[in-house]
């Protein structure tokens, strides 16, 4: 408990600053926005369409994507101990891809008709969402069979190799049209959730997130190693599956309705480190939910080009941005903390 205290003024200042970053994110854009309208519309007091209708849903959007990666990727480089592992490792970003990829580009080996029948919103959401189940069904289903943590990384690996395999099968045969399509699905987008869509979203978010915060206990527990961790009385196969399915949960979700997101999972988890310089995942886990939506809403800051009608690709911008500051915090340390 006193250890949270000493943290107390950091937390203050990243919610001060993740409301500055979240109201700065609604005053951007193609049309500039007041602050002081941006507070009336969202006290009810006035009615701004773009506000209420495009602007909201996307800052909200940024901060459960952000937040989302940030906590997935804990959760892997702690259960793995392997400060590379990211929220994409167990092949789920592969899964969503090729899912999203037998919808777009499927007309190529099925016909047109099967396109025209299946592209719509939702129908990629869900192909998304069926591609990360279906392969976190396959990677659970091998890890009840096999009790090293290192060998479930690798075959989570494999089976993203084998998803990329037939998306690039389904690739040779497609249009230019529909590979356009699909390499636009890939760049990442914040700005196309209906209120609708958001409130399913953060449903599963919701329950990825609680699952994650049940795990704190046995992820402490985890960095002492397995065996000191058994010696504990931790039951290491239900921990494990449970920040698994935490893990899908939220990474899964996130690509289905944002696309695969580059660098926040990997990158924030090491940057709340360097920062907080604790271990304990009672700290960690809120701080990386708050640094993860600020920088994903300054990443969709600059993406927006402000004062222009063009939107660059969010996953152009997390990588430019994000990668930089990563080298140099661990340049300046020297040495990774985990």
């Amino acid at each position: 408990m006193s250890e949270i205290k000493s943290y107390r003024a950091s937390f203050l200042i990243l919610i001060a600053l993740l409301i500055a970053c979240f109201l700065i994110n609604i005053s951007l854009g193609s049309v500039s926005i007041s602050t002081n309208e941006i507070i009336n519309s969202l006290f009810g007091l006035s009615d701004n369409y773009i506000i209420q209708n495009y602007r909201l849903p996307k800052a909200i959007t940024a901060i459960l994507v952000g937040s989302g990666l940030g906590i997935s990727g804990l959760l892997m480089q702690t259960l793995f101990r392997n400060p590379l592992a990211g929220p994409f490792v167990l092949g789920i970003s592969s899964g969503a891809s090729l899912g999203v990829a037998i919808v777009i580009l499927g007309a190529g080996v099925f016909g047109g008709a099967f396109t025209t029948l299946l592209i719509s919103k939702w129908s990629i959401v869900i192909a998304a969402s069926l591609g990360s189940f279906l392969v976190l069904l396959a990677v659970l289903a091998v890890s009840t069979k096999v009790r090293d943590t290192m060998a479930i990384l690798i075959i989570g690996l494999m089976f993203g190799s084998i998803t990329a395999a037939i998306v690039s099968v389904l690739s040779y045969f497609s249009s230019a049209e529909q590979l356009q399509q699909y390499i636009f699905w890939g760049f990442g987008s914040l700005g196309n959730l209906s209120w609708n869509e958001l409130f399913v979203f953060f449903s599963i978010y919701l329950l990825g997130l609680l699952m994650s915060i049940v795990s704190i206990k046995a992820l402490n527990t985890l960095l002492l190693g397995e065996n000191y961790a058994k010696s504990l009385g931790l039951n290491i196969n239900k921990s494990r599956l449970i920040i698994i399915i935490a893990t899908s949960l939220l990474a899964g979700t996130i690509t289905a309705f944002a696309g695969p997101i580059a660098f926040i999972g990997l990158a924030i988890p090491h940057i709340v480190r360097q920062v907080f310089t604790t271990s304990n995942h009672k700290i960690l886990l809120p701080a990386i939910i708050l640094l993860g939506a600020i920088v994903m809403l300054i990443c969709d800051s600059i993406a927006q080009l402000p004062t222009s009608d063009y939107t660059l690709p969010i996953n152009a911008i997390t990588s430019l941005i994000g990668a930089p500051v990563v080298i140099w915090l661990l340049v300046r340390k020297r040495k990774m903390m985990f």
